[in-house]
């Protein structure tokens, strides 16, 4: 029998990203200037607020200027401008400058941590009167018999591992709302329910993503060039794998440093953690990080399917907003303004619409009105240009910058899905990867010690198997078990039972970036939210 404990709200927000966040402050901003009280809760997995983002980040201020004009009265955490941009080719030991694309200028833009900017955002909105409760998973959504999204429930407490009630066992809470808006970010859990249930997914592309690797350092002040930004291509990957490096100056000799890698790649042998670690050896990024120590250490997986990938954003009851939805522009290597104006326009849609109707479904024309979709379509070909190789990408990504502009009288189409890209292992060979010195570069566990990460040991894993047998008879077989190499946390491991291999999951170290969701050539890995305030404690980050 169902005793929860039930909450009762306007509006539901799960997730408290730049997205949730924006859309909770900008609902109690219309509920203010038209004399009208909206109830309104946000729900955060993170022990905190920013205890989960993990983002570059440079961040672009067109949103944030809509949304808090007078945000730099404020004591915003924006304090670090961009001053020059630099754009280097990389071969193994030498580095070439190129020029930096349009979409990569960061005139104007503000070096920040985007765990810090989440907490100031919750500060304002809590000035504002939203309720945020961070510490609490979501792990289902509710439905009433018409199938339409009347809430969610959040995960119960002191569960063992088996399932059962533990001693400490606490009831999750169902909280009710009008409208409960998802942004979990990218690859959320409950979004990929929602996806399916609806069918939200029928009339676009798959949705493609990449895995961001980060470390923040404290650098010799000499290194230190606060508002400097370096963006690298080419070395250590191959001209068939997507991905590129990232260095930003911030203040007090910080620097945030980090590689993105396509997850679709084909090579199994290919781990995006050790080649961020190659990658800082190169002389270019040695120089700067030689002296220093790295503080912080973070993973999270992207969208990278833009434009063409977005699914349908409204259901009866709902709607999806942020990275839930794969708003961020890839070429930029920017989402935060898009995320955070995708809340705006959710909270100005539910606003006008709330208790008028069950499916908000002016969201979504809203959103094809505004500048976020604009800027979406003027690069929508970029990234799908580089399954044809590197080369063939950068002339194609030329032509359609600087003599089409953006408006192609075409759309490509992407690759495919990340995990369909995955070549058996016969066709490749293995990738020795040099030994971490544990001065530049570090092995996995020790980097996920400086992530904060931790979780209720007794707890039932949040990394489910569909079937048991997978990992060995497919995974081992004929990919040498890739979830041992796509992981940056070392989670998946290979031990040996009765004189047989098995995979160990050591959920514990799960820095819940989502990669093994997205990369699991079956998709036989599916993760599920642990209990709230788990996971990584970013800082800084």
């Amino acid at each position: 029998m169902n005793n929860r404990e039930v909450m009762e709200y306007d509006v539901v927000i799960v997730g408290a990203g730049p997205s949730g966040l924006s859309a909770a402050i900008k609902l109690k901003q219309l509920s203010k200037e038209n004399n009208k009280d909206l109830s309104v809760c946000v729900i955060e997995k993170g022990s905190e607020v920013g205890a989960h983002i993990v983002s570059g980040a440079v961040i672009e201020t067109k949103a944030l200027d809509e949304l808090i004009p007078d945000w730099q009265t404020k004591n915003s955490p924006l304090k670090i401008k961009a001053t020059n941009d630099k754009f280097l080719y990389l071969t193994e030991t030498k580095s070439y400058k190129l020029p930096t694309p349009p979409q990569m200028h960061n005139k104007g833009n503000y070096i920040i941590s985007l765990s810090d900017f989440t907490k100031w955002l919750a500060e304002q909105a809590e000035a504002l009167e939203v309720e945020i409760y961070p510490g609490f998973s979501v792990s289902e959504i509710l439905f009433n018999e018409q199938d339409k999204v009347i809430g969610v429930a959040t995960c119960d407490m002191g569960r063992l591992k088996d399932g059962t009630e533990g001693p400490n066992f606490e009831q999750g809470i169902e909280l009710h709302a009008t409208q409960t808006i998802f942004s979990e970010g990218c690859r959320g859990h409950l979004g990929k329910i929602l996806m399916k249930k609806f069918d939200l997914n029928k009339d676009n592309s798959p949705q493609t993503y990449g895995i961001g690797i980060k470390e923040l350092w404290e650098v010799s002040p000499e290194n230190s060039k606060p508002g400097s930004i370096l963006h690298t291509t080419g070395w250590p990957l191959k001209t068939d794998t997507y991905g590129g490096s990232f260095l930003y100056h911030l203040d007090n000799n910080k620097v945030s440093i980090g590689f993105v890698i396509g997850l679709d790649y084909k090579n199994p042998y290919l781990s995006p953690y050790m080649e961020f670690q190659r990658f800082k050896h190169h002389p270019e990024i040695k120089k700067i990080l030689e002296g220093g120590r790295r503080i912080n250490y973070g993973a999270r997986a992207l969208n990278e399917g833009g434009i063409q990938s977005l699914p349908k954003l409204t259901f009866p009851g709902g709607m999806l907003t942020g990275c839930e939805a794969g708003f961020l522009n890839v070429p930029k290597i920017k989402g935060t303004h898009l995320a955070m104006k995708s809340g705006m326009i959710a909270a100005d849609a539910i606003f006008e619409n709330i208790g008028k109707k069950e499916e908000v479904d002016n969201y979504q024309n809203l959103i094809k009105k505004s500048w976020l979709w604009s800027e979406l379509y003027s690069v929508r070909n970029i990234r799908p240009s580089f399954k044809w190789g590197f080369w063939k990408a950068i002339v194609y990504s030329a032509i359609d910058t600087y003599i089409f502009r953006g408006k192609a009288p075409w759309t490509l189409d992407h690759h495919g899905t990340d995990h369909q890209s995955l070549e058996n292992k016969s066709k490749h060979e293995k990738i020795n990867y040099p030994k971490p010195d544990n001065v530049i570069s570090f092995d996995r566990l020790t980097n996920v010690s400086f992530s904060g990460t931790n979780h209720e040991e007794n707890q039932p894993s949040h990394l489910t198997l569909k079937n048991e047998a997978v990992p060995i008879n497919i995974n081992l077989e004929l990919y040498d078990n890739p979830e041992t190499r796509y992981c940056p946390a070392g989670v998946y491991e290979i031990v040996t039972s009765d004189n047989k291999p098995k995979l160990q999951i050591n959920a514990q170290n799960c820095v819940h970036c989502k990669t093994c969701d997205i990369k699991d050539p079956t998709q036989n890995i599916n993760w599920v939210t642990p209990q709230g305030g788990g996971g990584p404690n970013y800082q800084g980050m």
